[in-house]
C-alpha cells in the first residue's frame, strides 16, 4: 500500500507525479490492487502528459510506474461523476473517497 496516494485520497488533494515519460496532475480516488494483482490507482487526470493523447479523464495507473508523487496544495470538495467507490477494476481496496 502507498501511504502517499491513501493520505492524499483521505485529504481529497491533487497530485502531481511522473508516469511513462511525463508529468501528469490527478485527483485521486481509489487506490488498490486490480483484478490482475497490480497495485494500482483509479484518478481523475486534469492536466498533463498522455501517451494516448488525451491528458483529460478517468484513468487507472499502476502504482510502481508512479515517481515522484507531490501534492499539488489544490483540493477538491465533490466527487467527480463517474466516480464508483466499488471499481470493478479492483479486486481489493486500500482506501478511497
Amino acid at each position: 500500500m502507498n501511504s502517499a496516494i491513501c493520505s492524499a485520497i483521505r485529504e481529497r488533494a491533487l497530485i502531481q507525479f511522473t508516469y511513462e515519460g511525463g508529468t501528469r496532475t490527478v485527483e485521486p480516488y481509489c487506490h488498490g490492487i486490480t483484478t490482475a494483482g497490480h497495485e494500482a490507482l483509479r484518478a481523475y487526470q486534469v492536466s498533463g502528459y498522455s501517451e494516448s493523447g488525451n491528458p483529460v479523464g478517468w484513468k487507472l495507473f499502476t502504482v510502481s510506474k508512479i515517481l515522484r508523487i507531490t501534492k499539488t496544495g489544490e483540493t477538491v470538495s465533490s466527487n467527480r461523476p463517474g466516480y464508483n467507490p466499488q471499481d470493478r477494476g479492483m479486486s481489493s481496496i486500500h482506501c478511497h473517497v
